[in-house]
């Protein structure tokens, strides 16, 4: 084990406050990473509000991580020390359910195990982000461009994959008209992504001051 600093809630009520726990050691499979960037998504605060009613206390929230690798295990072959890597929503699943072996382990049929406030097979409780350091096995590490701006980077191992993916399934592009309802962390993704694919994007919302900043996203 070894211990790591990190923000954590004691409760729904309680803010997040510094707090330490326990990182297990690198086992065979599993990639060390020192946190870099984490993301701010709103369901860290559904979770450490327990709002729900599926947190377990203590929380430490954070699932849009990006870091370098401080350490491999011994059979870990897709990532070596010193290399730039993220972890996004799930860090385990059962890997043996018809969903996972199609690569769709967020519809895991036993259920895939989150990055924070989960259970591990072990039964040990799964901590985020907001911390100085994660294990994780290499399945569920992804790799990330050196070159890349990675506090940017951060926010699409959740929002980014959460839009990118229906836009990618549906083959929008060139000649397809796009509506995004809102313009939160998904609608600003939505509409980026929605843009650089070539479609026509509409962004509907019920607050005029957003209308700025949508046509701003849709030219970056």
């Amino acid at each position: 084990m070894s211990v790591t600093k990190a923000y954590a809630a004691q409760g729904p009520t309680t803010p997040l406050a510094p707090f330490q726990i326990d990182r297990r050691e690198v086992r065979p499979n599993d990639v060390q990473i020192e946190i870099l960037f984490c993301g701010v998504c709103h369901s860290d605060i559904h979770m450490a509000r327990n709002e729900w009613k599926q947190t377990i206390y203590p929380v430490v929230p954070g699932h849009e991580i990006v870091g370098k690798v401080t350490a491999v295990g011994n059979k870990v072959t897709r990532f070596r020390k010193g290399e730039v890597a993220g972890v996004g929503v799930m860090v385990d699943s059962c890997r043996v359910c018809v969903n996972c072996k199609k690569g769709l382990q967020q519809y895991c049929k036993v259920g895939m195990v989150g990055t924070y406030s989960a259970r591990e097979k072990d039964g040990s409780v799964t901590q985020g982000g907001y911390s100085k350091q994660i294990v994780v096995d290499e399945n569920y590490v992804l790799r990330i461009s050196e070159k890349a701006k990675l506090a940017e980077v951060a926010p699409l191992l959740c929002a980014g994959i959460t839009t990118y993916s229906p836009l990618r399934h549906w083959k929008v592009g060139k000649g397809h008209k796009l509506g995004v309802v809102g313009l939160g962390g998904l609608g600003h993704m939505a509409v980026k992504l929605g843009a650089s694919f070539g479609a026509e994007v509409t962004m509907l919302s019920t607050s005029p001051s957003k209308e700025k900043d949508a046509r701003l996203r849709s030219h970056e």
